[in-house]
């Protein structure tokens, strides 16, 4: 577990100075008054790294104060901040690649709220280690002061997605800088592997009324692309 600090400031006399708080992820359901059993590396860390016992924790889409009991043993859960969690209402619709933990890393620290793979005749990564993704989204979520951990769906074939209405990175776009409709209330969108969809994907997603978004007037790597796909429609 990689835990992030978030830097907080405290009022001293007639001075705000600025201290460095261990977050955690704790879990979808905590709430005030929890005693979590604390995971070793986290006392660890917490006791021996930071040399504190204060920290945050967080999940669900809130953040709580709380401490590390005396033992070393639990996390005890204390009041709930004012901190709002930042995530969008995106959902993520991509094709695994070779760095889908640069993807899902990246896409995380964007705001994404779900996660869903979707299997192109293109795709040439069918055998992630969605554990492992899993975890990167944890750590993601932890340094860049979300409140919740976005959800990883199972993949599905790309058959078996509605394509109407849905916004896809469409690369014939490229060199070019328009879209294909409009994008401003849309809480999702599609990106393609390596190799692009192929044509029967694209015939597909041309009949059955999915949106063309331009992803500006160069080729990203699919990582990349994702993140530019984001916060196009953020914006």
């Amino acid at each position: 577990m990689i835990i992030s600090e978030k830097t907080i400031f405290i009022k001293y006399g007639n001075k705000k100075l600025m201290k460095n708080i261990p977050r955690i992820f704790m879990g979808e359901n905590i709430k005030s008054g929890d005693v979590i059993g604390a995971p070793r590396d986290v006392s660890h860390y917490l006791t021996h790294v930071m040399r504190t016992k204060n920290c945050l924790v967080f999940g669900g889409g809130n953040e709580f104060s709380a401490i590390l009991s005396d033992d070393g043993k639990n996390i005890v859960v204390g009041n709930k901040t004012e901190h709002a969690d930042p995530v969008t209402n995106i959902t993520l619709y991509f094709a695994p690649i070779k760095r889908t933990d640069d993807l899902i890393n990246m896409a995380t620290q964007m705001g994404i709220r779900r996660f869903q793979p979707v299997i192109t005749e293109r795709t040439v990564n069918n055998y992630v280690n969605w554990e492992r993704m899993t975890k990167i989204a944890i750590e993601a979520s932890e340094q860049s002061n979300r409140n919740s951990v976005p959800e990883i769906s199972a993949p599905i074939p790309f058959a078996r997605l509605n394509l109407s209405g849905l916004l896809f990175a469409d690369e014939r776009f490229a060199y070019d800088d328009k879209n294909g409709g409009n994008i401003s209330t849309a809480d999702g969108i599609l990106v393609g592997p390596e190799g692009g969809f192929s044509d029967k994907e694209f015939a597909a997603l041309d009949a059955d009324g999915a949106i063309p978004v331009s992803l500006g007037k160069t080729i990203l790597r699919a990582e990349v692309a994702a993140v530019v796909a984001i916060d196009k429609i953020k914006k």
